[in-house]
């Protein structure tokens, strides 16, 4: 059972590149093996940024030999009177068999003819050398280049290849242009500690023989090493590592051999806010924060070195040069920033541009602080609670600015809340400015103050109003603006702090400003957006609350305009719903009522009975009953009024649940007892009154949901 290895050397890759491409060699090259039949016991991704390479143990000599059905032309073209056609004639030389080999077979769409050919196993190494190609050719990533004369596009130029089926190096050529890149059993081993050349042997020695050339081609391991010395090096200077995980995964593919290296920084720059010390070390220059056992920095950082671990020292001064630079940076933008009170930044906002059709920034700032007021009040805030939500809205922007979040636009928010703080806005104030662009995605925090919500809501909605207003929507994967992202804010955020928001009247509002205020606003943007917000809804009560589908449509109704209204005016209800219909689907409720009330939907809606009806004495004649089952059925659609009046005001749908189980008895007493009746009589009144009994018992189901959308487990 031989064991295949493929190393792609190159130049230093992009440390994304290489983690986006273990994955998907991990899932393309165990696929189109299955695809050419060849079983293994393993396939292993190894990369470093110098290399890609796949070992793949336990694969067979070669494919076995198997049978294949094809299916040829139908029998009518392939035979006249008995004799081939030409038909048959190129179906056998095609497949590569005599006529007296062909079959006639019949299928649902008639007699057709057949083969059954018998295919040997090729070898693997011919397999395995044409799927070498396919393998680097098929890998994605951003910017690909072109590198000499040739065509050839990958991040970086390929510089060898090691290709071996155990001992045997299994030849390839791959031209590009003048160059042709030739496959062979030497590959390269780290720039510093091994600048030769490394011959591998066999494909099981390669992550060994690469190991003795100070190479750890394996991502985990290195992933662990750097893990581990980044503590130990932080606890030498009485310290604790802050280990962020998308640090620890891109400098995993920035080195081949790391070597962790403690540097340091002069004292007093822990002046500066640490989340501008964070900011350089972690983003601009990939250091590890030391902190001490309150949390608070310490005046080191760890890098990661890729070089000689006997020149740390010279390693560390370099880095201590580079960092004090930038925190002197830091500093000086950090004090000059402070010179005056946030406020006095909003006039250069106007020269700041949001969207070439919608202003600029200080524009931006005017409809936020209108969509706030607008939100404020829909929420019934106290006056202080306004009035700091108003300071909040005309400043949450004043800081984009300053020289500090010029140089570093990471630092956006951040750097408000502290600029308000030094210039006595209140905390509910400075953290509404950091807070307001909170979510940044789907598992970020949320807003923690009515303060912050409102502010956060009034930015997302003017971002999504006013970029539908001008028609871009997002489409595909393309949503320049994250539209989908603000439209999932807005709701977590409602439904994270039980906000009461009614957003298709917010919608309505907002809609009606822009509209007249761009004539050429898109057509039917209210429409637009609801529907925006409809799929956003379902999306997140499907892969965040993890709410079956079936029931996500039978509290969004399907194709049901009153339940999208009611979803839009009532957001906490349409998640509770949801909530409660997957919560006694779980306990087995739903089984009991499920049957009846679908049946009931199904007939009643050969009625004309308006949904929102719940009353029978306005709708039910008693002296057309002519059956037992009647009463009894009108006598409990009365005693289940409260119960459906009590869900709407409390949301307490469990109450609701409980009264329609009750009822169950007696609907089937009226559909299949003794006393039961044929819904459809010949007489129309009696069919129309029969049919409301039947309206009404599905119009106090439809205060939950839509059973007629729910899929019967």
């Amino acid at each position: 059972m031989p064991s295949f290895l493929l190393e792609v050397g190159t130049e230093e890759l992009p440390a994304t590149f290489v983690e986006g491409a273990i994955a998907q060699w991990e899932a393309m090259i165990p696929a189109s093996l299955k695809e050419q039949y060849l079983t293994c016991e393993s396939v292993k991704v190894y990369a470093t940024p110098r290399r890609l390479a796949v070992v793949i143990a336990g694969l067979p000599e070669q494919q076995p030999d198997r049978q294949e059905e094809i299916k040829g032309p139908p029998a009518t073209a392939a035979f006249k009177e008995g004799k081939p056609t030409k038909a048959a004639e190129g179906f056998a030389k095609k497949q590569n068999i005599k006529l007296e080999d062909i079959e006639i077979r019949p299928t649902p769409k008639g007699d057709f003819v057949f083969v059954l050919k018998h295919i040997p196993g090729r070898k693997t190494a011919e397999i395995v050398t044409e799927l070498i190609r396919q393998w680097i050719n098929r890998l994605e990533g951003k910017r690909f280049m072109r590198w000499g004369d040739g065509d050839i596009r990958f991040p970086r130029p390929i510089r060898w290849l090691v290709t071996l089926l155990d001992k045997e190096i299994l030849p390839l050529s791959i031209p590009n242009g003048s160059e042709t890149i030739s496959s062979d059993r030497h590959s390269q081993g780290h720039r510093v500690l091994h600048p030769n050349s490394v011959s591998i042997a066999e494909a099981t020695e390669y992550a060994e023989t690469l190991g003795k050339a100070f190479v750890e081609v394996d991502p985990q391991t290195r992933k662990t090493a750097i893990a581990n010395q980044v503590k130990v090096a932080a606890n030498s200077v009485g310290g604790e590592a802050e280990i962020p995980e998308d640090l620890l995964n891109e400098v995993v593919n920035l080195v081949e051999w790391p070597t962790a290296v403690v540097g340091t920084f002069d004292g007093e720059f822990l002046v500066l806010p640490p989340e501008v010390i964070k900011m350089v070390m972690v983003t601009h220059q990939r250091y590890f924060p030391v902190l001490d056992t309150q949390g608070n920095l310490k005046p080191y950082f760890i890098t990661i070195s890729n070089g000689d671990p006997a020149k740390a020292a010279i390693i560390a001064s370099g880095n201590e040069r580079v960092i004090r630079a930038r925190l002197a940076d830091g500093e000086f933008f950090y004090k000059t920033d402070l010179k005056k009170p946030l406020e006095n930044y909003l006039p250069d906002l106007e020269n700041v541009t949001f969207q070439e059709d919608l202003g600029s920034v200080r524009d931006k700032v005017n409809r936020i602080i209108a969509n706030a007021d607008r939100i404020a009040k829909q929420l019934k805030v106290s006056e202080g609670e306004l009035a700091q939500i108003k300071r909040a809205a005309l400043l949450c922007k004043a800081d984009l600015v300053s020289q500090m979040v010029y140089e570093f636009p990471e630092l956006e928010g951040i750097m408000g809340e502290k600029y308000a703080l030094a210039g006595g806005e209140s905390e509910g104030v400075a953290k509404a400015i950091v807070e307001h662009y909170l979510p940044k995605g789907a598992s970020d925090r949320l807003p923690t103050n009515i303060i912050s919500q409102v502010v956060a809501l009034a930015d997302k909605l003017d971002t999504l109003v006013s970029i539908f207003g001008l028609g871009m929507l997002p489409t595909g994967s393309s949503d320049p603006f994250a539209l989908r992202r603000a439209a999932n804010g807005v709701l977590n955020i409602i439904w994270s702090a039980d906000l009461p928001l009614n957003l298709h009247e917010l919608l309505k509002d907002l809609t009606t400003d822009f509209v007249n205020s761009h004539p050429n606003a898109m057509l039917g943007l209210i429409h637009h957006l609801e529907d925006f917000f409809l799929q956003r809804i379902r999306t997140l009560l499907q892969d965040e609350k993890s709410i079956d589908y079936d029931l996500v449509n039978a509290v969004l109704g399907d194709e049901d305009i009153e339940y999208k209204e009611r979803a839009l005016q009532d957001l906490l209800d349409v998640r509770d719903r949801a909530l409660f219909l997957q919560e006694i689907r779980g306990d087995g409720t739903l089984d009991i009522i499920y049957e009846t009330i679908n049946r009931s939907t199904r007939l009643a809606k050969q009625g004309d009975l308006d949904t929102g009806e719940l009353q029978p004495d306005t709708v039910i004649n008693p002296s057309l009953f002519e059956k037992s089952s009647e009463q009894a059925l009108m006598e409990a659609l009365e005693n289940l009024i409260p119960n459906t009046q009590a869900a709407l005001e409390t949301r307490n749908y469990r109450q609701l649940v409980t009264a329609l189980a009750a009822i169950v008895p007696t609907v089937t007493q009226f559909f299949d007892g003794e006393n039961s009746v044929l819904v459809m009589d010949s007489n129309p009144k009696v069919q129309r009154n029969r049919l409301n009994l039947l309206g009404l018992l599905r119009n106090h189901a439809r205060v939950l949901a839509d059973f007629g959308a729910i899929v019967k487990g």
